[in-house]
């Protein structure tokens, strides 16, 4: 049980570079991960998405503490317990955040990790539906398609002309030159069923003899001789092991794993680890600080047309459209739902966008739970770029003990007042002509909440998580005191261990966190390996160029 690399966490992060320190068959590596086999329908099928995140087989089922924001409620965290991690429960949106979110992470301190360095390693993973150009890949492991390209539904064509009525800019592609503006949304699936690392990186190297995977194996703590990494504790059927590791352990166990991981090893804020008994071998306040998350609303309308997937929530239309995507892969089987979006900016002298749209053609809660009773369309939408910071700690040395998670949403008075600017910029644009043949009344939030302290209230009581934990192991510079990691990934202070996954953002990006998290780990493969980097891109990249002075630019740009 001794090899070269050890990853823990077989998530989005974890299979690819299982797979890329693998591809020298002179390296011996293991991948470990508590979950077991993503060989399920419900994970396969895209529109069935809802499903494996309600099963406690596939989620570790999370929630945070009662958040002080949001009146005390607590909300879900959903994290994959499967291989694949929550690459293999999540939504399929590919985004891969904007430039800026990138420039933003290297006047952080992390060196290295600006836009030009990052975007050959975004185009190194991806398979793109629609071919090579500057911005996009066409030969890397992960299909990125656009579902079926808003051809079975007239409202997601029609809430991109609704942006552009309200004078938003259209654009063909937010993952290349533009993010700004509405267009179609991309996800990753491919020939159908869902593109996870596990299917896209990891199943074509397990074949190989230098690769172990391991499943069912609890991380209890890292074994260390001095300070430098040698080996994980695991427990795997009741009986503890220890696996060796000759020239690293690299941590993959995602926001919430990877943090309470190194906490339980005793890396971590010294105090706070004292006061659950465990003896700190580093002092790193960093780790599980910065917690940050996306929120959402589902803004809904009732529809006047009998077009919405309301219509296909019984169970005679379940099984025609699993049917047909057993047989053919294709249909309403094969997609997400979430076939067009947008990216605004929330005011005049917000640079870059900090507002997503995600269009659905039904009024119904993302994780499935609840359905609107008759016809109805929505977006799920909120403000990406928040300024409240939470945090992650164990709550016992006991690694089968849930950790202890607070977000402190909307503790930031400038996280409220974005809010009241989704609300009412969200209202303007879904009230556009061209929606006037669909649209019947506002079921949520309700026409009648508009003024500062309506929308506040109702945001505090209907906010829900986007389910993007991130930044609880940032890297930064030397000097920054809350940094965890070197641009490297390597953990401050101890040797032969570095995390990689979404925890070492130093920041959230402008989108979905699983398209960049692949990222991380393509670049981070390069890193461990010390590989020359991919050379860097001279790409450019869209900003409306009076951004100081106005909030939209009415203008399309093609390119």
């Amino acid at each position: 049980m001794i090899f070269d690399f050890v990853i823990i966490g077989a998530g989005s992060a974890g299979c690819v570079l299982a797979n890329r320190l693998s591809e020298d068959p002179q390296t011996s590596v293991c991948l470990i991960d508590f979950g077991g086999s993503d060989n399920s329908l419900f994970i396969s099928m895209p529109t069935a998405l809802s499903i494996p995140m309600n099963m406690e087989k596939f989620n570790w089922g999370f929630e945070s503490q009662p958040e002080p924001g949001l009146a005390g409620r607590r909300l879900d965290c959903p994290r994959g317990k499967v291989l694949g991690g929550s690459s293999s429960i999540n939504g399929m949106v590919y985004v891969r955040g904007h430039p800026c979110d990138f420039e933003e992470w290297q006047e952080q301190g992390a060196s290295g990790w600006g836009y030009k360095d990052l975007l050959p390693y975004f185009r190194r993973a991806e398979n793109w539906i629609g071919g090579e150009d500057t911005y996009r890949g066409k030969d890397g492991p992960l299909s990125v398609g656009m579902g079926n390209d808003m051809k079975l539904n007239p409202l997601y064509s029609a809430f991109i002309e609704a942006g552009r009525q309200a004078g938003y800019p259209v654009t063909e592609d937010y993952n290349g030159y533009q993010q700004e503006g509405f267009g179609p949304m991309h996800m990753t699936v491919g020939g159908g069923k869902r593109a996870s690392t596990s299917q896209t990186y990891l199943k074509s190297a397990k074949s190989r003899s230098n690769l172990t995977v391991l499943t069912g194996c609890l991380a209890e703590k890292l074994v260390f001789e001095d300070k430098r990494a040698t080996g994980i504790e695991i427990s795997r059927s009741g009986q503890k092991q220890t696996l060796s590791a000759r020239r690293e352990v690299i941590v993959s166990a995602g926001s919430i794993g990877s943090p309470t991981l190194l906490q339980r090893s005793g890396i971590g804020p010294a105090e706070a680890l004292k006061n659950i008994g465990i003896e700190p071998l580093v002092d790193l306040p960093g780790v599980g600080a910065n917690l940050q998350d996306h929120l959402e609303v589902y803004f809904q309308y009732r529809c006047n047309k009998p077009i919405t997937l309301n219509n296909k929530l019984d169970w005679v239309s379940k099984g025609l459209i699993g049917a047909r995507w057993l047989l053919f892969k294709n249909g309403l089987g094969a997609t997400n739902h979430f076939e067009s979006c947008g990216f605004i900016r929330s005011k005049a002298g917000q640079k870059w966008p900090d507002i997503q749209y995600h269009f659905l053609p039904a009024a119904m809660r993302y994780d499935g739970r609840t359905a609107f009773d008759g016809h109805g369309y929505q977006v799920h939408v909120g403000p990406n770029k928040p300024k409240s910071r939470g945090r992650v700690l164990i709550s016992s040395a006991d690694a089968q003990e849930k950790p202890d998670i607070l977000f402190n949403y909307l503790t930031a008075p400038e996280d409220i007042e974005d809010w009241r600017h989704v609300i009412r910029l969200s209202r303007e644009i879904l009230t556009q002509p061209v929606l006037d043949p669909y649209r019947g009344a506002e079921i949520q939030p309700g026409s009648n909440i508009t003024s500062d302290e309506e929308i506040d209230q109702w945001v505090r009581e209907n906010v829900e998580s986007a389910y993007h934990p991130s930044c609880t192991n940032k890297i930064g510079a030397a000097d920054d005191p809350m940094a965890v990691l070197d641009p490297e990934c390597r953990v401050r202070n101890i040797d032969n261990l570095r995390v990689v996954d979404s925890s070492i953002f130093p920041t959230i990006t402008n989108g979905n966190l699983n398209a960049p998290t692949i990222m991380v780990a393509e670049k981070a493969a390069d890193l461990i390996l010390a590989r020359d980097p991919l050379p860097a891109s001279n790409a450019d990249y869209w900003i409306d160029d009076a951004w100081e002075t106005r909030q939209r630019s009415g203008t399309p740009v093609t390119v």
